[in-house]
This record gives structure tokens, C-alpha cells and sequence, in this order.
């Protein structure tokens, strides 16, 4: 019997060894990988994203969003219909002035619609403010633009700023925590929101769609120049107060037409260092970063530096299926201070595009009478932007593609 199943176990191994054998063979059929489970399809697209229930159209613009990375970044421009340097024309804006295109993103911001002063009547400054928002966001949505918010709100107490420098020391160290439930301002803070609710569901297409936009509270957080800096709350209270802000707009308000940004200032250059204070992956679209710092006439060193913190998150919003964008950035020029030679062509087209990263739109801050970031036709760096926005990544609202339609 010993032999026997000696025997047999020796025809097992050979029998064995044949199929690994034969499994090797170079001239077998390949076998498919097992298919990636992070792909990102028209279909599937709700299922990234922090509402499961948006609308159609801030599905499309989600899903049209991620796909531009791969090609192209959108160019757009805080506050471009409104924001003109050293005139008063209203006609057009600067980027338009200066390429003869509109932008392919336009920036507003809540800061004047949830002011103290704002009370709802026609002949009211704040009030008129906002019907002007509204009315921006709508003729951009027409035009194909992408909009995007953010929120330079007041601080709870006196409402007069929201600079830290501003406040006085008890003040700084108990305004972000006392908006929290349960917090001494957290009423005040509902309030705030359903104002801005009220705005985002006013913002209709002409079919009567609600237009989709961006939304980005609470930014700059790792600096503490705001109120709602990283020196006046803990990461777990930070966390907090952007879920809250999701859940009450989302669940409470039942607002379907926004998309969530997370944007820090440029502090993180790792990984870990961006997401400590990430609210996590149901209450974010958007992986964004502002960055001025490392743009500021560092020349290639300082590219280089951007590039780095954009590849970081580029890298992340491809892991986690999410959209990577430099959500706020420029150089500033005045009459004290000259444009630096190839800014925009070079140094910043580099930062944005090396290291085959993904990002998805890049805004630069608002133009004033003072000084600009956008040039204008006759500024000395006017060439310059020209040539940046003509690069083969580069997209203003005439190279977009439809972003409010899904692919058939």
C-alpha cells in the first residue's frame, strides 16, 4: 500500500508540474488582469461623488471635470465680468480684452450676499450685490463657463471681518468653535447658510435647470490669517464644520447642484500634511490648492516647488476618483511692481502641467483699479499671458467641451 500511494503522489506532482508548465507556455492565451474597481465612467460617476442625488447637469460637470485633467486645464478668473484694471468698462472682461475669449472659469464670492446689511430690498447695496451674482453666474452658465464660489464670511461676533488680525484674542480663540452644534453662534451660522442655499437654488438655466457650481468654504485654512485658520481650531473641528456645512446644504436644504471643494493654501508638501484636515471623501469633491508663495518671482525654483504640490494632489484626486484644481493663484502687478518675463508661459504652464499631473482649472485672483493678475491688452505682459493661454493645455471657454452634458 506504502508503493501505491507512493505512486500516486508522484503522478499528482508530475501532473502538477505539467500545467504550470503548460500555464507558462508563451504561446497560452493571456489571461486579463482583473479590471481596476476605481474607473471612472458616465455611469458610475454619481457613486464618487458627494451627492449621490445631484443633478444631472453637476453630474456631467463632475464627470466632465475629471476628464478635461487628462488634456486640459480651464483658465478662469475671480470675479472676470466685474474686475477690470485701471477703467471702468463693463463690457467685457480682461481675459476677453486681452485673448479675445472668454474665461473658462468664473470665481464669485458670497461675501456680500451673507453681509449683515444685506436685507432683501431693491435699493440695498448688498442686496443688489447678490441679483448681480446671480445674474453673472447665470449668463456664464450660458456661455459654457464653469463657476465656482467661495465664501470670505464675517466673523460671528461683530461681523465687521473676517481677517484674525482684526479680532481681539478671546475672539480668535473661540469664533470657529462656537459656530459648531451646539456652539454659542451655530444658530447664527444656519442662518448664513440658508442664505447661501437660497442663492445656489435662484441659479437656473433657461430650461429652468439649476446651473451647477463650485463651492469652497473655509479656505486658506492652513494659514491663520482668517478666522477659521488652523491656529483657531483643532483638525477634528475643522472636519466638523466642513461636514456640517455639506449635510445642512445637502440633506437639510436639499441643494443638488453643488460640487465641494477642499482648498487649502500652499503649507502642505506631503500627503499626509494635505489630508490632516481633510473631512474625508464623502464631503469632498474637489482636492484644491491656492498658491501665490511659490509663484512669487521665485523663477523655475519656485515652479518647481508648485509643480511638486500639485503633483501630490493630483496623485491623490486620481486614487480616490476625485478632481484635482489650483483654486486660486497670480502674480500681482502694480505701478511699484513689474511683471516677471514669461510668469504665465513658462513658470506657471510648467507648475501646471509637469510631471504629467491632472489638473483640472487654475483661477487667478480679481483685477482692480490698483494693480492685476490678468493683463490687459496694452500691459507689458500682455504677450506673455497671450501665449500661456494659446499652449496646448490650456483651455479658455472657447476650447471647452460641453460640461453640463454627459456623453451619449
Amino acid at each position: 500500500m506504502k508503493k501505491l500511494h507512493s505512486l500516486i503522489i508522484l503522478i499528482g506532482l508530475l501532473f502538477l508540474s505539467a500545467c504550470s508548465e503548460d500555464s507558462a507556455d508563451p504561446t497560452a492565451p493571456a489571461v486579463d488582469p482583473p479590471a481596476p474597481t476605481n474607473i471612472l465612467t458616465a455611469q458610475n460617476a454619481r457613486t464618487y461623488m458627494v451627492d449621490p442625488n445631484a443633478t444631472a447637469e453637476t453630474v456631467a460637470l463632475f464627470y466632465n471635470l475629471k476628464k478635461l485633467a487628462k488634456t486640459k486645464f480651464a483658465i478662469g478668473q475671480q470675479d472676470a465680468f466685474n474686475g477690470f484694471y485701471n477703467n471702468g468698462s463693463t463690457a467685457q472682461s480682461d481675459i476677453k480684452k486681452t485673448t479675445g475669449y472668454d474665461p473658462a472659469v468664473l470665481g464669485k464670492d458670497f461675501l456680500f450676499i451673507t453681509d449683515k446689511q444685506n436685507n432683501d430690498q431693491a435699493d440695498n447695496w448688498f442686496y443688489q450685490q447678490e441679483q448681480k451674482t446671480i445674474n453673472d453666474v447665470k449668463a456664464a452658465y450660458a456661455k459654457g463657463i464653469i463657476n465656482t464660489f467661495s465664501w470670505h464670511i464675517r466673523e460671528p461676533y461683530n461681523e465687521d471681518s473676517f481677517y484674525a488680525s482684526d479680532m481681539t484674542a478671546e475672539q480668535k480663540a473661540t469664533a470657529f468653535k462656537s459656530i459648531l452644534p451646539g456652539g454659542a453662534n451655530h444658530e447664527w451660522y444656519k442662518k448664513k447658510l440658508d442664505k447661501v442655499a437660497s442663492v445656489f437654488l435662484k441659479l437656473k438655466g433657461s430650461k429652468g435647470e439649476l446651473i451647477p457650481v463650485i463651492f469652497r468654504p473655509f479656505h486658506e485654512f492652513d494659514g491663520s490669517w482668517f478666522w477659521w485658520g488652523a491656529n483657531f481650531c483643532s483638525p477634528e473641528e475643522y472636519k466638523a464644520a466642513h461636514q456640517f456645512t455639506v449635510t445642512y446644504l445637502r440633506d437639510t436644504k436639499g441643494v443638488r447642484n453643488v460640487l465641494y471643494a477642499f482648498s487649502p493654501d500652499n503649507s502642505y508638501s506631503k500627503s499626509a500634511d494635505y489630508l490632516s484636515r481633510y473631512p474625508g471623501d464623502k464631503y469632498v469633491d474637489i482636492l484644491g490648492m491656492d498658491n501665490y508663495g511659490d509663484l512669487n518671482n521665485q523663477g523655475q525654483k519656485g515652479a518647481d516647488k508648485a509643480n511638486a504640490k500639485l503633483k501630490m494632489i493630483s496623485d491623490l484626486a486620481i486614487d480616490k476618483v476625485k478632481i484635482a484644481a489650483m483654486t486660486e493663484t497670480g502674480y500681482r502687478v502694480t505701478s511699484t511692481t513689474a511683471p516677471v518675463t514669461n510668469w504665465f508661459s513658462t513658470y506657471l504652464y510648467n507648475a501646471l502641467t509637469a510631471n504629467n499631473i491632472q489638473i483640472s482649472y487654475v483661477v487667478f485672483w480679481t483685477n482692480d483699479t490698483d494693480g492685476y493678475y490678468v493683463p490687459t491688452p496694452t500691459a507689458a505682459n500682455a504677450t506673455d499671458f497671450k501665449t500661456f493661454t494659446a499652449k496646448t493645455k490650456s483651455a479658455l471657454v472657447n476650447s471647452l467641451p460641453k460640461m453640463y452634458e454627459l456623453p451619449k
